[in-house]
């Protein structure tokens, strides 16, 4: 199980090293409510042979208490702010549950993984179609500082010496 959140589903590399990893079940949280959004999840499952799991959440304005601060800017904003559009896909792109709109809801399936492993005898993008006589991703686990310090380098010319 594996996954990247909104927008980060738009970067192929990122994808490629969660196909790497041998992601089964992608889990693709957004808060795009766009339905070309499910045209990007369906692509997610072909290309990375595994079931995706898109999911979004479903808000209209009567759902913010009415003391919550700044809920005037709500005002202006349609009754439906987020129309949803949960979706379970397959490893072969079609849609198993799903995309729900406009409704609160739960979206149920049963997921045979050995269809993910049938689907990638027909291609796998990190397995025998991967081309890694031309291609290589080099991904950095390892951990890293939030906050970098370093100080200046002596430019040529300087006066100052380190």
């Amino acid at each position: 199980i594996g996954g990247l959140i909104c927008w980060e589903n738009y970067m192929p590399l990122a994808r490629v090293s969660m196909y790497g990893k041998g992601v089964e079940i992608y889990l693709a949280p957004t808060a795009d409510q766009r339905e070309r959004w499910q045209s990007t999840l369906v692509h997610i499952a072909l290309e990375g042979r595994c079931f995706v799991l898109g999911c979004n959440q479903y808000v209209t304005k009567s759902m913010y208490p009415s003391d919550l601060a700044g809920v005037e800017d709500l005002e202006e904003l349609p009754g439906v702010i987020c129309r949803g559009g949960s979706v379970i896909i397959s490893p072969l792109g079609e849609v198993i549950a799903g995309p729900l709109y406009d409704e609160e809801g739960i979206l149920y399936a049963d997921l045979d993984l050995a269809n993910v492993v049938r689907s990638r005898f027909d291609f796998d993008a990190v397995g025998h179609y991967s081309r890694p006589d031309v291609f290589q991703l080099h991904v950095d686990e390892r951990p890293k500082p939030e906050v970098n310090y370093e100080k200046p380098t002596n430019i040529k010319g300087s006066d100052e010496q380190q």
